[in-house]
């Protein structure tokens, strides 16, 4: 019986080849019909492999979650004793509080879902502000790990710039990547005025003159605050501002907004498929997971 194997679905076939490689295992990929409702059947290799580490990124998860969840019922039934899920980009955890009366937790009814059929979850760069172990939310072993001091290096390119977080809960990132380059760092303060719209304020503006300066974060979606931050930094007399996020969940048409507002250079992991990824995973990922390969 082959001890374990690293599978996904077909869109996902260039990560799961480069996590397969990394950790010298065979690699499966899964069919997924498409029913004229738009109801989807998985059908899994039928390997016999014991454990199965299942890559699926969880961007657009209101599309993904479910082939998901029917996926690892099919593993179970073809007789899979260790399901390990590897997904670079965790949903739903914004919403781990409630904020408001008539709103759900979020964050524990997808991890409920997702712990109660994988016996492991590793993930990157979780997008956490008020949660600090990933396994409280999922009832099963779970990490998260970080790459934000790797990511800020790699944007760095041997340069020791001005590290920047976009608002107070990215001052850990700021922190950790400036102790990895030897520099120093700020953040900005940040009043949320809606799903798109922010209000920034610089805390170190004379910090930036004349500066280099790089602005890292773990997320850009709607791209509002990135855009804003590289605006003001722009304004306060950076010399560049190149931007690095972990997660890049934006179009072109944002990206394009954001070198419009003076970006240089916009770097991301391979978390989610984009033209600015510039950080392969899979490295980090095999490190994680290599004792699944020699239990």
């Amino acid at each position: 019986m082959t001890r374990t194997e690293v599978h996904g679905f077909a869109g996902d076939a260039a990560e799961v080849g480069r996590l397969a490689d990394r950790l010298a295992v065979p690699q499966g990929l899964v069919d997924l019909h498409a029913f004229p409702d738009g109801e989807t059947l998985p059908t899994v290799p039928l390997t016999g492999a014991a454990t199965v580490i299942f890559y699926r990124s969880l961007h657009d998860a209101n599309e993904r979650l479910v082939p998901l969840l029917l996926t690892a019922d099919a593993y179970r039934r073809s007789g899979v004793a260790r399901l390990v899920l590897v997904a670079p980009y965790l949903c739903y955890l914004r919403q781990d509080a409630v904020f408001r009366p008539g709103q759900p937790l979020s964050r524990d009814v997808v991890g409920g879902m997702l712990g109660g059929v994988f016996d492991r979850i590793v993930t990157v760069q979780a997008h956490l502000h008020r949660t600090a172990d990933l396994t409280d939310v999922f009832g099963a072993p779970a990490e998260n790990l970080s790459i934000a001091g790797d990511l800020a290096v790699l944007a760095a390119g041997g340069d020791r710039p001005l590290i920047v977080g976009p608002d107070i809960e990215s001052r850990p990132l700021a922190e950790d990547a400036a102790k990895r380059l030897g520099t120093d760092w700020t953040v900005f303060d940040k009043t949320r005025l809606g799903d798109r719209q922010v209000r920034l304020s610089l805390k170190a503006p004379d910090k930036v003159a004349g500066r280099a300066v790089l602005l890292l974060d773990d997320v850009c979606s709607s791209g509002g605050t990135l855009e804003q931050a590289i605006a003001l930094l722009r304004q306060a007399g950076a010399a560049s501002v190149d931007v690095a996020v972990a997660h890049a969940l934006f179009d072109a048409g944002i990206e394009a907004r954001l070198r419009a507002a003076g970006a240089r250079r916009i770097l991301s992991s391979d978390s989610v498929p984009n033209p600015t990824n510039a950080m392969e995973l899979a490295g980090v990922l095999a490190t994680a997971l290599r004792e699944e390969t020699t239990a």
